[in-house]
């Protein structure tokens, strides 16, 4: 009873299964990219006052590690929803994305995707950039008074050797962050620079090539955080 009652001061809810049924299954297969925490979900705030701002947080298991920062700091400004998911620019993605803006609306998305598209094949060559540019066209004609806020994807070190990047991974970072940024440019969606925060902190990655510690994840909060609400005045 008593954890019940901190989350509905906290205004959250984990989604109804009626809710996680009319979206698709998450699948990674790639055993080293699954999620952190409570795995890939759509979690829904609960609306009480019907005139403050609704948030939709949208990324992969780098969500988890700072959400819940990011919520606890605007408590009693805006209801914060959250989608953590394992997909990458895809034409699928963008239909499922649809279905998840559905339950908004919302008057500002921050969102993320393509971290786990760095697998050859994946996202095929070419296609990166109109996949992305869809994937933003769809969030403006879904909430065409929404504000946007692109993440970079985050830094991949070395496994059990966080002051080097990783060799075989983070080039394609580093890649499709240029190309994603020149869709936010052009699309006029400003950026949290994700990737150089973390990679000047790589002292506070993890160590399993992807995921970070707590005090990385406060770092990241601390500027979700602020550029939401710089958005929002």
């Amino acid at each position: 009873m008593f954890r019940l009652r901190i989350f509905i001061l906290l205004g959250w809810f984990v989604t109804a299964p009626s809710l996680s049924a009319d979206l698709p299954t998450a699948v990674e297969p790639d055993k080293r990219l699954q999620s952190e925490g409570k795995g890939w979900r759509l979690e829904k705030a609960q609306v009480i006052n019907s005139e403050r701002p609704r948030i939709l947080l949208i990324g992969d298991s780098i969500l988890n590690g700072y959400a819940r920062q990011v919520i606890k700091k605007l408590n009693g400004r805006a209801y914060i929803d959250m989608w953590v998911n394992p997909y990458h620019q895809s034409k699928n993605l963008n239909e499922v994305l649809e279905r998840v803006l559905s339950q908004g609306p919302y008057d500002l998305v921050h969102f993320n995707v393509g971290l786990h598209g760095w697998q050859e094949g994946r996202i095929k060559k070419g296609t990166f950039i109109p996949l992305t540019k869809d994937y933003v066209k769809v969030i403006k004609s879904k909430l065409p008074k929404a504000k946007l806020i692109w993440a970079n994807s985050t830094p991949v070190t070395e496994k059990n050797n966080v002051n080097t990047l990783d060799s075989e991974i983070n080039p394609t970072i580093i890649e499709h962050n240029k190309m994603a940024k020149t869709v936010m440019d052009e699309m006029k969606v400003p950026i949290n620079d994700f990737y150089s925060l973390l990679s000047k902190n790589r002292q506070l990655a993890k160590g399993d090539r992807f995921h970070w510690t707590r005090p990385a994840y406060d770092l990241l909060a601390e500027i979700v955080g602020n550029s939401i609400l710089r958005e929002l005045k």
